[in-house]
This record gives C-alpha cells, sequence and structure tokens, in this order.
C-alpha cells in the first residue's frame, strides 16, 4: 500500500523491449524456493556464472546478503518476511526491466508471498525454480549451522523446523538437489531458459 497519493508515474525514455534489443536476449526472473541448505544459492550463483560466460546481462539477489543492506531492518517474524519477499520481488521487476535475467535465492517459505510476486511480472517473465531437497538432507549438510541451533532453540521460526515451508504448487522447474549435481542443475535451468526464447 502506498503512504502517498502525490506520485505519478514517469515513463522511461527506454523501454524494457529497447534493452532487450540491444542485449540480443530476453530477461526474467529465476525464483529459487527451497529449504536452507537445499543449494539454492550454490545452484544460483552456478547460473549467473554460466550466463555472464556467453555475455548473459545478469545478477544475482541473494537472501543474506539482501538482509545485510536493503532488507536490514527485517527480522523473521511472517510479517517480516513477507515484506522481505515483497521488496526482492520488486527490486527484481526493476532487474527485468533493465533487461537482465535475475536470479534470486530465498527461502521464500509461503505460496501466497511468492504468488503475490509472479503478479508483478509479465507471463513467462517469472520462473519459479524449486530446489526440491529433504529436510534430513540439509539438516545433514546444515552449512551454517541453523538447524544446529534451531533444535536447540537457539533461532526462532527457523524454516522446516518451527516455521512451515509450502512447497510450489506449480513451479516452472524442479530440481532434486539430493539427487542432481550443481552442473545438471544448471543445465536443466538453462534448457528451460532457451526453450522459452529468452536465451
Amino acid at each position: 500500500m502506498m503512504n502517498s497519493t502525490n506520485l505519478t508515474w514517469h515513463s522511461a525514455a527506454i523501454s524494457k523491449h529497447d534493452r532487450r534489443v540491444q542485449n540480443v536476449h530476453g530477461s526474467c526472473t529465476l525464483w529459487f524456493t527451497g529449504l536452507s541448505g537445499s543449494g539454492k544459492s550454490t545452484i544460483a550463483n552456478a547460473v549467473s556464472s554460466e550466463l555472464y560466460k556467453h555475455g548473459i546481462s545478469e545478477y544475482v539477489l541473494d537472501g543474506d546478503n539482501v538482509r545485510h543492506g536493503l532488507n536490514k531492518d527485517l527480522g523473521f517474524t511472517e510479517k517480516d518476511r513477507t515484506e522481505n519477499i515483497r521488496r526482492i520481488g520488486e527490486v527484481a521487476k526493476l532487474f527485468v526491466d533493465s533487461g537482465k535475467v535475475v536470479t534470486t535465492a530465498f527461502i521464500s517459505p509461503f505460496q501466497s508471498d511468492r504468488n503475490q510476486v509472479r503478479a508483478l511480472f509479465e507471463p513467462e517473465e517469472f520462473i519459479e525454480v524449486f530446489i526440491d531437497c529433504p529436510l534430513e538432507e540439509c539438516e545433514r549438510r546444515d552449512p551454517k549451522q541453523l538447524y544446529e541451533k534451531a533444535r536447540k532453540g537457539e533461532i526462532r521460526d527457523f524454516t522446516g523446523i518451527d516455521s512451515p515451508y509450502e512447497k510450489p504448487a506449480a513451479p516452472e522447474l524442479t530440481i532434486r538437489s539430493d539427487q542432481t549435481t550443481v552442473q545438471e542443475a544448471v543445465n536443466q535451468v538453462l534448457d528451460y531458459l532457451r526453450k522459452k526464447s529468452i536465451l
């Protein structure tokens, strides 16, 4: 909800279409969602690196990194998680408008929040990539020792332990990261982008 009515939208001189033509590729948001430890950030960064190698204009928005700056005022309550995802959705939309392929890596546990972000984009600009990994495997990996802390009660409202994760109802891509190498996951994403004529 906007707090002021004294605002006017200004149309840009250079359009999203213009930027896509100049880049010679499309733009979209690859929204990686999944439990902590599922491999979202690893795969998102690997995809971004591969795109960069091929001259594709790209950028990565990572959950932890964004919380160091733009969203450092937010905690992990359900309300704050929703606001975190709302802000990221708006930033991702700006990147898509700038002609980039933006990869985002956020747990984004609630379907309603992901749907709200999807609604910001034109058809096929929002690509939900579910990094599906069993909780047991995520706990085994536990790269940041967060599950261990959550089990000890040192972290509250931790997704998968005392806060729910709602699996995507109809993601564009599902990647079983416990059964797939990082390179295989990258290939799946790039194949999808080619199929949709974004690359």
